[in-house]
Formats: structure tokens, sequence, C-alpha cells
């Protein structure tokens, strides 16, 4: 029983309105940090890090958590539009997402990328 209420307090912190505004703030900086060509999601962890020095330890991680998501979806942005892998992990995309985009469904194989695992 104690196990269900630490983590239902968890849930609580990390549902907490400054956390999510942390993990908004990351997931975006990860976008931008991941679309570059290049650059990956353990690179923009490694850049922005020094971002959450000063905050919460909560925030801190979900802000973290945020930066690799965000860096991951990134790098399959320009692996889409302009076939251009942000990392290596975005590689495959490539293949398929690509020829959606230069078919006129540039929409749909972006959001492919976002929901698929």
């Amino acid at each position: 029983m104690q196990s269900l209420i630490n983590l239902a307090g968890g849930f609580a912190g990390a549902l907490e309105p400054l956390v999510l505004l942390y993990c908004f703030i990351g997931v975006l900086s990860g976008i931008i940090i991941g679309a570059l060509p290049g650059l990956g999601p353990s690179t923009g962890i490694a850049i922005l890090l020094p971002l959450t020095y000063g905050m919460n330890h909560t925030a801190g991680i979900v802000m973290l958590a945020g930066i690799y998501y965000g860096a991951m979806y990134g790098g399959s942005i320009t692996s889409i539009l302009i076939n251009t892998p942000g990392d290596s992990a975005a590689v495959v995309t490539t293949f398929d997402g690509h020829p959606m985009a230069k078919n006129g469904r540039p929409a749909q194989a972006l959001g492919m990328a976002a929901f698929a695992p």
C-alpha cells in the first residue's frame, strides 16, 4: 500500500504546472537541437544540461527527458523533409518518410514519426 502512495506522490510532483512548463520548454529546445543535422539527443542533453543546475531536481530531470524525446523527433523532421537525417537513429525514417513528403504527404509522415515508437 505504501508503494501506491509513493507512486501517487510522484505523479503529483511531476504534474505540477511549473514542471510541465519546463517539460514543454525541454521538448521545444530538443526539437530545435534534433533538427540540426549531426546533433542527436545525447548531444542535446550535453549542450542544455547547464540550464538545469539551478532547478528543482524533479523539474530538471523532466526537462532533460523532454529534451531527449524532443531531439528524437527533431531528427526525423529533417530526414522526412530534406532527406538528411538529424542523427543516426533517423536514417531509417528517410526510407519511407521522404518519399511520402515528395508525394505531397509530409504532414502524414511527420505525424507518423511523432506517434510511432
